[in-house]
């Protein structure tokens, strides 16, 4: 591989300009980046001109480093623990699997807002997670000891995507394999808001666990080179709007126009006018669209913000590096050729929110109560038993400050807290039927607002720091308080959920949220305090003062020279760097935490069991067969997230997962969540469609996880129809619409169908990660052709399926066999992308596939 020199350095680059000639100046900066990596992973940096040539072709991509989170990177250790007990036990040699690169798991997807309002909450919080997730923390614990490559940040450190861009995001950094080699920083994450670290210029994404396995394994992971959409940005918002606008904006602009698998890349002369915290914003949301990323090209907001958060070295190689390699926006480059170009006037963007049940719904602030109010709701009020409050439809139940995709803004913090400072000082309160909370996704932002006094205000609203984890935004929003909850539930009362989230899905925040709206922090805070939907927060007073005043929105608002002042006063270098040099020390609990060495030995648990996927492995894979007499689980519509396919939120005692836990005589307060026990299989199967909100139109009447057993007929919950299924041996299809298997990158979505005995999935469209995880558990995701779908078919469940597979795996035929003797035949498309991806799916998966190479001494 050819290399140069970096000017005034001692470092070099791989010299991918060489390789493409003058063709790279037509490459947006997203792609010069994938064809320098291409360049260093293929024989002669050939597969850069597969970047240049832009004809959808698969070429080789290897991140730097790997990042993941515990509800993600659990079962991806326990696949890898696993795979080397069974290496053993077939005779290879376990250590042979390890980590091939950095990997960084960061424990934020564990903690339950238990304890609220309360100046000791984020203490309680901490203790009861550790107390209930003892058994996962321990076997990280063991992961750690076992991989040197692997750095664990300890409960109470902060979300992993905050502290991806807040620290270990480095846009340049030397190569592991030579130190005088610079490269682009890249990271590929077990989450699907990975794209956040987009706006330092890192190429980053989010795979599933599975995927993630690969790379740990040593390989390359193959990308087809995408559409790249150029997002132009002109203008500059107004004072009032948050960050948060803008990224609602886009997510419906986006969404509407169909991204899905492309690179999205911020361009024009507004994008100066964005902050790199804002870029952050926006990037995060990518997954809310489909796009693989939003990519944020370095400039001298870029090398700012390393400096402001503590990282001068990385700054200076980055500035030095990108301005050898034409990586560096200065100015339009109007050579470079987009696919498709979409422009944004950010001066002509308003508050927003979005809602019911998804990002991209996205409503101007002053239409909320119309379009959020549900057909028919009135001001109805029902008593709370012990309580002089009452609660209503309409009330809004949960106020949460939450969430990496905001919280890592210093703007939308510093003008939440400012709006609590206006509130106090005229006298609001917060209605007592709100849940409040405050959950940073760094430790910084709690300093900041502590130094700045905004905190103490913030607590008088009820909004104490809870939490240094996603919780509400993933689905841990904890119990409300018991009298509520009952009032609830008798009354069917419908409330509202208010974070400052990035998703919304039904179900997802709380059970009994009967809808959930993101807005920005400012916003929840006066959500928190208007109390319900019902009213419109930009024409009707808040609350009133000490004198009986009406106070409105706008009273609170801080103005944008006040903010700007508290930022450069509080939000500085020293407090960074501070924060993170302490990051490992944050947790008694964790620190004390014993581990021992050599092999791992499996106890009997409901945290952490020997997956089956990787006991089932045979050291010979099986002929690819075709899939005869498939019975539908489960007939869905459109947009089904991995929410519905495997939930992350609270285990109910009444459902499947909590009727199973309580005969292993776990008490209920102990059930944790789905996310939490993804490291047991036996939880994981209990999972599957066992969100609260499905709709399978195999069961019109019934919401929730409900289907038929076919032939009887009878009506039962998901998991019994599996029992039933498994029972017989009757392997399973899945039916869907459009966009199937959005949102979360969770890779349970794909081994929970597996271990439900699914072997197909046939939909109208899939969404990325989600196809992958498919395709890497060896379950067939295939298209309807344009025109036919389960509605022109006119299935009703009751249907046998055949699947015939092309034999070069590029295809198949359909034939859906009915009651009454007839059939239908329609060609189906098998979402397949490059010879990897059939290789994976012919081996059984990519566990199978991997582990035979290990077996062979291959790998």
């Amino acid at each position: 591989m050819r290399t140069q020199t970096i000017a005034n350095t001692s470092f070099r680059a791989a010299d991918y300009r060489a390789i493409l000639g003058d063709g790279y100046r037509s490459l947006p900066y997203s792609l010069r980046l994938l064809a320098e990596n291409a360049a260093r992973h293929s024989e002669n940096g050939a597969a850069a001109q597969d970047v240049l040539a832009r004809n959808g072709d698969a070429v080789p991509f290897r991140p730097a480093r790997l990042l993941l989170h515990d509800m993600l990177g659990i079962p991806a250790l326990i696949d890898i623990m696993a795979m080397r007990n069974l290496l053993e036990e077939q005779g290879g040699d376990p250590l042979t699997v390890d980590m091939s690169l950095p990997v960084d798991l960061v424990i934020d997807h564990s903690m339950s807002i238990n304890h609220w309002a309360d100046k000791f909450a984020l203490q309680k919080n901490m203790d009861r997670e550790f107390e209930v997730n003892r058994e996962r923390f321990a076997f990280l614990k063991a992961c750690e000891t076992r991989f040197p490559r692997l750095r664990v940040i300890p409960p109470g450190g902060g979300i992993c995507h905050q502290v991806n861009l807040e620290y270990l995001g480095q846009t340049v950094l030397p190569s592991l394999e030579d130190p005088t080699l610079l490269i682009p920083d890249s990271c590929l994450g077990t989450d699907s808001h990975t794209p956040m670290i987009n706006a330092l210029g890192i190429m980053g994404w989010g795979v599933g666990g599975l995927e993630a396995e690969a790379v740990l394994f040593g390989e390359t992971t193959p990308v087809n080179v995408p559409r790249v959409i150029g997002l132009e940005i002109t203008g500059a918002p107004s004072d009032e709007i948050m960050a948060t606008d803008i990224a609602l904006v886009i997510a419906e602009r986006l969404r509407a126009l169909g991204v899905v698998d492309t690179f999205v890349e911020l361009f024009g002369s507004g994008y100066r006018n964005l902050s790199v915290a804002d870029r952050a914003t926006i990037a995060n949301m990518a997954p809310e669209y489909g796009s693989t990323m939003v990519f944020c090209p370095v400039d001298e907001r870029t090398i700012g913000y390393l400096k402001d958060t503590g990282r001068n070295e990385a700054a200076d190689r980055s500035e030095a590096f990108c301005k050898s390699q034409d990586l560096w926006v200065d100015a339009i480059d109007k050579g470079i050729v987009y696919d498709e170009v979409v422009e944004l006037n950010l001066s002509q963007i308003g508050r927003s929110v979005s809602g019911p049940a998804r990002p991209e719904q996205r409503i101007d602030l002053s239409d909320a109560t119309e379009k959020l109010k549900l057909k028919g709701e009135t001001r109805r009020r029902v008593a709370v038993e012990g309580a002089a409050h009452d609660i209503g439809d309409g009330d809004v139940i949960i106020a949460a400050i939450t969430s990496c995709t905001n919280t890592a803004n210093p703007r939308n913090m510093v003008t939440a807290g400012l709006m609590a400072r206006n509130a106090v000082a005229r006298g609001l309160q917060v209605p007592a039927h709100v849940k409040t909370s405050l959950a940073p996704g760094s430790r910084v932002v709690a300093a900041y607002l502590e130094r700045s006094g905004l905190q103490t205000s913030l607590d008088a609203l009820g909004f104490e720091v809870a939490a240094f984890s996603c919780s509400t935004c993933n689905g841990m929003s904890g119990p409300l308080d018991p009298a509520h909850e009952a009032a609830i539930k008798e009354n069917d009362v419908k409330g509202i959920a208010v974070l400052s989230g990035n998703r919304n899905f039904a179900g997802r925040i709380h059970p009994l949220a009967s809808r959930n709206m993101i807005a920005s922090p400012p916003l929840v805070v006066a959500y928190a305090l208007m109390g319900t939907i019902l009213n419109d927060i930009t024409s009707e007073p808040l609350g009133t003062d000490q004198k009986g005043r009406p106070v409105m929105l706008t009273d609170l608002w801080p103005s944008a020279e006040e903010v700007t002042e508290i930022v450069k006063t509080f939000v500085t270098p020293d407090e960074f760097s501070k924060n993170y040099a302490a990051i490992n020390d944050v947790n008694t609990h964790w620190n004390n935490l014993q581990a021992g060495a050599g092999m791992y030995e499996w106890v009997p648990s409901s945290y952490v069991s020997f997956p089956p996927f990787v006991r089932t492995i045979r050291k010979e894979a099986a002929k690819v067969v075709p899939l005869k007499g498939l019975r539908p689980l489960v007939i869905l519509g459109d947009s089904v997230t991995t929410d519905h396919i495997s939930p992350s939120g609270i285990i109910t005692p009444e459902s499947e997962a909590g009727q199973y836990l309580q005969k292993l005589g776990v008490d209920p307060r102990d059930f944790n969540s789905f996310g939490t026990r993804r490291g047991c299989s036996d939880i994981v199967v209990r999972s599957t469609y066992a969100n609260y909100r499905l709709r399978n139109e195999m069961t019109p009447d019934r919401e929730g996880s409900w289907t038929r057993i076919e032939p009887e007929g009878e009506v039962t919950t998901v998991y019994k129809a599996i029992e039933t299924y498994l029972d017989r041996d009757q392997k399973l299809v899945v039916i869907g619409g459009k966009e199937y298997g959005c949102g979360s990158s969770r890779d349970t979505a794909a081994k929970a169908p597996w271990l439900a005995g699914v072997r197909a999935v046939i939909a109208e469209s899939f969404e990325r990660i989600h196809r992958s995880n498919l395709v890497n558990m060896g379950i067939a995701p295939l298209c309807f052709p344009k025109g036919i779908t389960r509605k022109t078919l006119r299935l009703d469940g009751s249907e046998t399926f055949d699947i015939d597979l092309d034999e070069d795996l590029t295809g198949a035929m359909l034939t859906v066999h009915r009651k009454d003797g007839s059939y239908d035949m329609t060609p189906l498309d098998l979402r397949l992308y490059n010879d990897g991806e059939r290789a994976t799916f012919a081996a059984g998966g990519l566990l199978p596939r991997a582990f035979r190479k290990f077996l062979a001494g291959a790998a």
